[in-house]
């Protein structure tokens, strides 16, 4: 909608500059009052619809601003749940990380203990083992010992007797 007020006002300037200065009448003129009047007139009546035209520009304006505050308020949340969920997983990922570096050393310090009990088991078993070997071996020593002496008096002894004494037995404990 185009305004005439500019136009009119312009045109009420150019009657008062033009206008005739009064004799005597420092600053004053004579001015076509009834022309003067009609453009006051039109440009009173030119201002409901100009102030309503400005009214709605205002609400217009305010409306948009509204809606820009309403959208950035929107963007702003969204951006701060974004950072949020991204804290979130940031410290989701730390927890896990340092969750797994104690399962690993869990881990590692349980495979060194079961390490070092399976060495004590296996040497303690082989102890043993040796041991009762050792045992063994002395048993035989002298079960063999035993042996050769028993045959040796066998050998010595007659063979057309019968024998006074039964054989020495040979006791082998394995």
């Amino acid at each position: 909608m185009s305004s005439r007020i500019p136009e009119m006002l312009n045109m009420l300037h150019g009657m008062i500059t033009e206008a005739i200065g009064v004799p005597l009448g420092a600053g004053k003129c004579v001015v076509d009052r009834d022309k003067a009047l009609d453009i006051l007139d039109e440009i009173r009546g030119q201002f409901p619809t100009e102030i309503a035209e400005a009214k709605r520009l205002l609400d217009a304006r305010a409306d948009f601003i509204s809606n820009a505050k309403r959208e950035a308020d929107a963007i702003k949340r969204e951006a701060e749940e974004t950072a949020r969920r991204l804290v979130d997983e940031q410290e989701i990922i730390k927890a896990t990380r340092v969750k797994s570096n104690e399962m690993l050393a869990y881990a590692e310090s349980s495979s060194t203990e079961l390490r070092r009990a399976a060495n004590e088991y296996v040497d303690d078993a082989m102890h043993r083992t040796e041991e009762a070997l050792s045992v063994a071996l002395d048993e035989i020593k002298r079960s063999r010992q035993r042996f050769r002496q028993a045959a040796r008096v066998a050998a010595e002894a007659p063979q057309t007797a019968a024998p006074t004494q039964p054989p020495p037995s040979i006791d082998v404990d394995l």
